[in-house]
Parts: structure tokens; sequence; C-alpha cells
């Protein structure tokens, strides 16, 4: 019996007042459409962006610490040009051994969560 059938969303947290830099990496940076959030939820701060058919929710954590080993695994069309994407805005890239059948790389949002990439091959 089939019961979980796939993600709706992610959750990555965030400080309080990031909005905008979470803007700015999710969806300048990134490319990730930021999508309305509930009316019931707005008052809560944070921000939404599609991924795909999953949502990513940035929410704001009051006492907020990055997660250090605990992270999405996004995939992506061409990790070269991702890459270059992000060491061009300042951001370390971190190689891990590749995963049978998929490239992958490291990083970590402007908050300090780690954030993987993958690419099928």
């Amino acid at each position: 019996m089939d019961i979980i059938t796939g993600i709706d969303h992610i959750q990555i947290a965030a400080p309080p007042g990031s909005e905008d830099e979470a803007r700015k990496f999710y969806g300048e940076l990134l490319g990730m459409k930021e999508i309305p959030k509930p009316e019931n939820l707005a008052g809560r701060g944070g921000c939404w962006f599609l991924c795909g058919s999953q949502e990513v929710h940035i929410g704001i954590q009051k006492d907020f610490m990055p997660a250090k080993k605990a992270h999405p695994g996004f995939t992506v069309n061409s990790l070269r040009q991702l890459k270059s994407r992000l060491e061009e805005a300042d951001y370390e890239i971190s190689e891990e051994p590749p995963i049978e059948g998929r490239s992958r790389f490291f990083t970590h949002d402007p908050f300090g969560n780690r954030i993987e990439f993958l690419a099928f091959e």
C-alpha cells in the first residue's frame, strides 16, 4: 500500500529579517519563481518558491541555526553553468564524490544552510 505519494515542499530555515536575501539567492541566483504565501501564514515572515512541481519554503526561525548536515538536493540542467554562476557570486563550492549516475556539488545559502545540486548522467 502506497501511503506517501510524493513531496509537496521542503522548508529551509532562515534568520529573522532575511527575506530579501532569500529572494536574491533562491529567486534571482537560482532562478526559482517566488509564489505568494497563503494570507493566514503571511504574518509569520519568510517566502515561498516554486521548484519544479514542488515548493521551497523559507521559514523564519527566531533562534536560527543553519543546517550543517541536513540539506535539500536540487536537480539541475547544467552543473557547470550553475557552479560558475555561484562562484561569480562568491559562493564557495564543495566538490563531493559522485553518486553513481549523478554528478554533484555543495554550497551554502546566505544563512549557512548546506545545499546540494545534482545532475543525472
